[in-house]
């Protein structure tokens, strides 16, 4: 029987990692369905049919997500316009202080009596091969868009159907169980409501003072540093690592003294920090808080499996379990283990 769980566990995972292009879109659709449901709920108490509030709400966050694009199209294409140049210009500068810490390293062997060669010169690093620019630009976007209309028809039709899931799932289930497993999907569809809406509103805010405080330290183009960190930071660990990282690169490319390089993500981290610590434990309240252990494990499975998307879903899942775990007979350690 262990032997059997083994193989079907990993077959299981077999599946979802090279199946990701059929699963993540369905993954993302469901998330979505459930944090738009309440609203196509609204509409039906005032007479629209399903169909109708769903296009409703579907149409209009088209339209947030295409206004979106096009308010930033201008500074985006400026920003990749002027990266092949200050990555270079980086690339340059740190190159410079590789060779500075090898000539001191090599001077550091000769005094301690070291076999190198008086005057060897540190070998070149090669720059990196790959394809261009334009062409990992291009290719990205064309696998977003093709994913991004399937995920609109998706919820479209998920939100179509009303509660025609839930109503065959009642069908399906014993008459014993019917009343505790709708008190189970109702509440996963409030906790993944809950925890995108607060995660995008704490991120909203977050992304407002990142740009800001971008703006003040002078780095170039403080607006699209504002939306990576609305995007980047609903990704727990994974986002803020980014965000640090990339923001190191383009400092190191922007100035030149190393006060003004290092202030950059010191402000940025100083901004995560009080955001992790101060103000997500106050709006996420007791009903949200997940182990943090039990988070980044999930992130980081995720996102071996799936990618950037599977690291966005993560939590919503985790979350969703600990709520199956409480409710179900057996599971009760497991959802003791995922909370905080």
């Amino acid at each position: 029987m262990v032997s059997l769980a083994i193989l079907a566990g990993v077959a299981a995972l077999g599946a979802l990692y090279f199946g990701r292009d059929f699963f993540v879109p369905i993954a993302i659709a469901l998330l979505f369905n459930a944090l738009l449901r309440p609203v196509v709920r609204r509409l039906e108490r005032v007479g629209l049919p399903s169909a109708a509030g769903a296009a409703i709400v579907v149409l209009g966050f088209l339209g947030i997500v295409v206004g979106a694009g096009f308010a930033l199209s201008a500074p985006a294409q400026s920003w990749l316009a002027e990266a092949p140049t200050s990555l270079n210009l980086a690339r340059t500068k740190l190159e410079s202080v590789r060779a500075s810490v090898l000539r001191i390293s090599h001077a550091a062997e000769q005094v301690a009596g070291g076999a190198a060669p008086a005057g060897a010169a540190p070998a070149p690093v090669p720059a990196p091969q790959g394809p261009g620019i334009a062409a990992r630009v291009f290719g990205t976007t064309t696998s977003f868009i093709t994913g991004f209309v399937e995920v609109l028809l998706l919820v479209f039709l998920l939100l179509a159907a009303g509660n025609l899931f839930l109503r065959k799932l009642m069908r399906v289930v014993s008459s014993g169980e019917a009343a505790e497993t709708r008190t189970v999907v109702h509440e996963v569809e409030y906790v993944i409501e809950r925890y995108v809406v607060v995660s995008l509103m704490i991120a909203l805010g977050q992304g407002a003072v990142a740009g800001l405080a971008m703006w003040l330290l002078g780095m170039p183009h403080p607006l699209l540093w504002g939306v990576a960190t609305l995007f980047l930071e609903m990704i727990p660990y994974l986002g803020a690592t980014v965000m640090v990282g990339a923001l190191t690169l383009v400092a190191f490319a922007t100035f030149d003294g190393v006060g003004r390089i290092f202030a950059v993500p010191a402000v940025y981290i100083l901004i995560s920090t009080i955001q992790n610590n101060v103000v997500s434990p106050i709006a996420y309240g007791r009903n949200l808080k997940l182990n943090p252990v039990a988070v980044l494990v999930s992130v980081m499975f995720w996102w071996a499996l799936w990618g950037v998307p599977g690291a966005f879903l993560a939590v919503p899942m985790v979350a969703a379990l600990k709520v199956v775990a409480d409710h179900t007979n057996g599971l009760g350690p497991l959802g003791e283990f995922l909370g905080e």
